[in-house]
């Protein structure tokens, strides 16, 4: 029990170092730790339970098979991030989304400064309607938006923990986050337009 106490209370970098040395209860403790997190985001990303299971149970098979490659130079989280949104790409491609080049789809449209959705994470802050309508807005997303959608604004990661995770500049996770966000926009503001109005109650006032 003190033991077990002991590996709970260890840092994710002890951990990790003991995992290297083929401490399989380390890196138990690692999965406890980040399973529901790597669950959250692979769901967040793939709108299907069954597939983000597939993609919990992939980005710990490779970590566990990773762990001793891995140096250090960012952080566990950081990492384990960076396998699990690998993997949900990956399950993305294989549905055969249609897809559009992100370098060129959107060259036409006019740069429109969108206020932050901060603050808290997005899906707190909506309705069921409106979490619904955005569910489908997400997943309308080209998966490279998506992925940057979905880690900065859904799991509140900074610009540069995204840039990290991805391989990307952070200039160009801010421009597919700009580009994101302003496709949800006018995808809701289509949804929210061509719903029917409520009728008013008979003898209201205008």
């Amino acid at each position: 029990m003190v033991e077990e106490r002991a590996v709970r209370d260890e840092s994710d970098e002890a951990l990790v170092q003991r995992a290297q040395r083929d401490d399989e209860r380390a890196f138990g403790e690692l999965v406890h730790r980040y399973e529901s997190k790597v669950y959250s985001l692979a769901l967040k990303m793939l709108r299907n339970p069954e597939d983000a299971e597939d993609v919990l149970q992939d980005t710990f098979l490779r970590a566990y098979r990773g762990i001793k490659s891995f140096q250090g130079n960012s952080t566990f989280s950081t990492w384990i991030y960076r396998i699990t949104a690998n993997s949900a790409l990956m399950r993305l491609r294989k549905r055969q989304l249609p897809t559009v080049s992100i370098d060129d789809a959107d060259e036409r449209e006019v740069p429109i400064n969108i206020a932050d959705w901060a603050p808290g994470p997005v899906e707190q802050m909506l309705s069921q309607e409106t979490q619904t309508a955005m569910a489908e807005a997400i997943e309308s997303l080209p998966v490279e938006f998506r992925q940057v959608f979905v880690l900065r604004d859904l799991e509140e990661l900074s610009n540069a923990e995204v840039a990290e995770i991805l391989d990307l500049s952070v200039a160009a996770v801010k421009s597919r986050l700009h580009r994101a966000r302003l496709k949800i926009r006018n995808r809701l503001a289509t949804h929210f337009a061509e719903q029917p109005k409520p009728r008013r109650a008979m003898g209201a006032q205008p």
